[in-house]
This record gives C-alpha cells, structure tokens and sequence, in this order.
C-alpha cells in the first residue's frame, strides 16, 4: 500500500509540472489552457486525498495497538 501511496503522488506531481509547461500565461481562459488548469487541479486533488489516506493508515495502525 506504501509504495502505491508514491506512486499515485508522483504521477500526481509528474501531470501538474507537466499541464503547468502547455499553461499558455497570455491567454490564461483559452481553451488549452483551461484543460491545463482542470487537470493541475484535479491533480492536486488526488495528491490530497492519497496523502489523507497515508495518515489514516497511519493512525490506523496507531488505534490497533
């Protein structure tokens, strides 16, 4: 579980820095740009929701003892 918790976080990151770089800065409401800003956020989103299921785990396995 560990290391899909990683993986799923570096995909993450990897789809943010890559949408960050097709961002066009002078025409932020265009059409690629809006596919580009979506999906940085739902990558962020992703990014959070794995990290409150790495620290549920971890307070999981705190409560078990």
């Amino acid at each position: 579980m560990k290391s899909f918790i990683y993986i799923i976080t570096f995909l993450a990151a990897a789809l943010i820095i890559y949408n960050a770089t097709q961002l066009n800065f002078s025409a932020l409401f265009d059409k690629e740009s809006i596919v580009a800003l979506i999906t940085i956020l739902a990558s962020l989103c992703a990014i959070a929701l794995v990290q409150i299921l790495r620290i549920s785990k971890k307070i999981e396995a705190k409560t078990r003892r």
